[in-house]
């Protein structure tokens, strides 16, 4: 790992993100203390905006909250930036490394790559569970597309549907901000990495910007359900459990195979066949009214998306190589195609 300047230590270092996290927190829970003797400023906690979501529709019922994006939505996801590498390198450092070395992997390029997939597994299990229960609360459940459509613009949303996709957002800036400043030793399919991620996140932040969260929710549960039975996969293979990696691929490319393509490919027809079934008055360009959907936009949608898919293509290649390596060694020595690189004597 490369050495950062120390504008950027808490990228690397859990300790000084720890640091940095508890600062606006600190000074909320000073405010919240000296706010009932100033009750008569009317002033509100300007702390909270960067840990907790902002924006409640006023309008809405206080039984079933609704929120809007606001421009304080940049701090909340600069926070949750700061969270992931805290959160980030407390799991690789704390958890995953000592894990490693119990289960006897010795040499440093593996214990940092077996800690990458470590938090790979608990990161996208978490958020594609977590993204699973958002859609089970929402008209798009289980990839009901013509919802994503429907009454648009859906710019009021519910208060765990914005801070998840925040979260998300936050998460991908973490991990562009990693592959760009090279903090991680690069695979051999950097450049298609560093595509993902700039394509993700072109995704993301014209989603929430267009008023497109159902969607990008759909985008996120087939994207993060996989890679955690990939990351899985990977951790199998690393401690050398051979029957178990195995299967675990099995399952894998299953999965792989249902979300990342059917469920993708779904959703793109569904850009492709059913953009006309935004009402009539929000096919127009006015932010003002929420609404930003005109006929050009199903291009600008539906691109990135068939990029993402062939990126996803790619790798499904890759994949296959593996199983049929496999195959082909009697099911003793498969490993990832996606190469770590590590240049030790292929270790």
């Amino acid at each position: 790992m490369r050495t950062v300047s120390p504008w950027l230590r808490w990228v690397v270092d859990p300790v000084a993100a720890f640091k940095l996290l508890l600062v606006p927190v600190f000074l909320y829970f000073i405010w919240e203390l000296l706010t009932p003797r100033l009750d008569f400023l009317g002033l509100s906690n300007p702390f909270g905006i960067l840990f907790l979501i902002s924006s409640k529709v006023p309008t809405s019922d206080p039984a079933d909250p609704r929120y809007a994006k606001s421009w304080s939505d940049l701090l909340f996801i600069a926070y949750y930036v700061l969270f992931s590498a805290c959160f980030r390198q407390t799991v690789v450092v704390s958890l995953c490394r000592p894990v490693a070395k119990y289960f006897g992997i010795k040499k440093e390029a593996k214990l940092v790559r077996f800690g990458e997939q470590g938090y790979s597994v608990i990161y996208f299990a978490l958020f594609g569970g977590w993204g699973y229960r958002v859609m089970s609360q929402l008209p798009t459940w289980w990839y009901r597309t013509e919802y994503f459509w429907l009454d648009y613009p859906h710019w009021d949303m519910k208060p765990e549907l914005k801070r998840y996709y925040l979260m998300q957002t936050a998460h991908w800036t973490h991990e562009f901000l990693i592959l760009v400043l090279r903090l991680e030793r690069p695979r051999s399919d950097y450049y298609e990495f560093i595509a993902h991620h700039i394509v993700t996140l072109w995704l993301v932040g014209w989603g929430y910007m267009l008023n497109l969260t159902l969607i990008g929710n759909a985008v996120f549960l087939s994207m993060d359900i996989p890679d955690a039975f990939f990351a899985f996969s990977k951790v199998m293979n690393y401690l050398q459990f051979k029957f178990a990696k195995v299967v675990s691929l099995a399952i894998f490319t299953c999965v792989w195979t249902y979300f990342r393509h059917y469920l993708s490919l779904v959703i793109l027809w569904s850009v492709a066949t059913e953009f006309d079934l935004i009402p009539a008055h929000a096919q127009r360009w006015d932010p003002a009214d929420g609404t930003y959907l005109v006929w050009w936009m199903k291009y600008q949608i539906f691109v990135p998306l068939a990029l993402l898919q062939w990126l996803n293509i790619f790798w499904y290649y890759l994949i296959w190589r593996v199983i049929a390596r496999a195959v082909m060694t009697s099911l003793t020595d498969a490993d990832d195609d996606r190469s770590d690189d590590e240049g030790e004597g292929g270790d």
